[in-house]
């Protein structure tokens, strides 16, 4: 009786021993960086271009002239400063550009919904988001 007992710990114990170790995930979760670009300000300044406009519209800044970007800044701030005193304090900056990054992946999302919607009637199927997905493998 002693003997099946002992014979099941060994077993038990050599199957933990040589189990793989679980992988430990990370339970944090990060905020998407404001930009892609190298953060340094004494070579250009388009990681602040990206985090205060959105990609999108920093790209169409690049393209402007320095007075039509003035001009379009002007507007810009108009929508920054909410209380409307003639000033952007740091609060009304933060969000700012929360709202534009927030801004660029809502319209991501939709880009995407509209590219795996194939026939067009609003929902995504699983053979919808499967060709779409790996179509091209298939």
């Amino acid at each position: 009786m002693l003997f099946p007992r002992l014979l099941l710990c060994l077993s038990l114990w050599a199957l933990c021993g040589s189990a793989k170790p679980t992988e430990r995930k990370e339970r944090v979760l990060r905020e998407a960086p404001l930009s892609a670009r190298e953060h340094d300000d004494a070579q250009s300044f388009d990681y602040d271009h990206d985090a205060f406009l959105g990609a999108d519209e920093a790209k169409s800044f690049d393209q402007l002239t320095p007075e039509e970007s003035k001009e379009r800044l002007g507007k810009i701030v108009g929508k920054i400063d909410e209380d409307g005193d003639g000033f952007v304090t740091v609060e009304e900056l933060k969000a700012w550009i929360k709202f534009a990054q927030k801004r660029w992946i809502y319209e991501d999302v939709e880009r995407q919904w509209k590219g795996h919607d194939l026939n067009e009637d609003g929902l995504v199927s699983w053979e919808e988001y499967k060709n779409a997905t790996y179509g091209y493998i298939l």
